[in-house]
């Protein structure tokens, strides 16, 4: 791995927060200069409560940092470039998921994302360089939805083929993947 040891790698974990066996938590712990935002005692479905996390872990850090996203960690990722204005080296954006459609059982309805501040998702250019990399079978969102989503943000899109939501549930545990997307973003900052 071929990093900048400058350049801390900061995951935003979506709303199920760490789960050990998702390529996040597993590649978290392979780089040495990696972070995830902490997880929420409280307020665990607020938007404005996972932008301030996001932002206190981002006040921690001295010196460029890249953003890897996943799932609703991506949501918290535009929420707060729509708020905040610190230099981001880049982000990679990983599947997803479509706040403003309505979700697969087991997750919180359009409704009650409204009330906690998810809706409506920020549709402006990210001010930083981002790769979203979307899926063509993800429960969480269409491929089409994910095409627009890069679009309206500026990001490049990239077609993963077929790998669900990317997560355990849709057989990932590593995504060898995953690092050649940080390092394409690392060299185009």
């Amino acid at each position: 791995m071929s990093l900048t040891a400058d350049t801390t790698i900061l995951f935003v974990p979506g709303l199920r927060d760490h789960v050990p066996e998702h390529w996040q938590t597993l590649l978290q712990a392979q780089l040495p200069n990696a972070r995830s935002v902490s997880p929420l005692e409280h307020d665990k479905l607020s938007c404005a409560a996972r932008v301030a996390a996001l932002d206190a872990a981002l006040a921690d850090i001295d010196g460029p940092v890249l953003l890897v996203a996943h799932s609703a960690g991506v949501m918290i990722t535009v929420h707060w470039a729509a708020r905040h204005h610190r230099k981001i080296r880049g982000a990679l954006l990983a599947t997803p998921a479509d706040l403003e459609s309505p979700m697969p059982a087991g997750y919180p309805e359009t409704a009650t994302l409204d009330a906690h501040g998810w809706l409506p998702v920020p549709r402006k250019p990210l001010p930083f360089p981002s790769i979203l990399a979307a899926s063509r079978n993800d429960p969480l969102a269409t491929y089409d939805r994910a095409a627009q989503m890069a679009s309206d943000w500026g990001s490049r899109l990239v077609d993963l083929g077929e790998v669900g939501h990317l997560n355990p549930a849709a057989g990932f545990g590593p995504w060898p993947g995953a690092m050649e997307l940080i390092e394409k973003l690392l060299h185009t900052s």
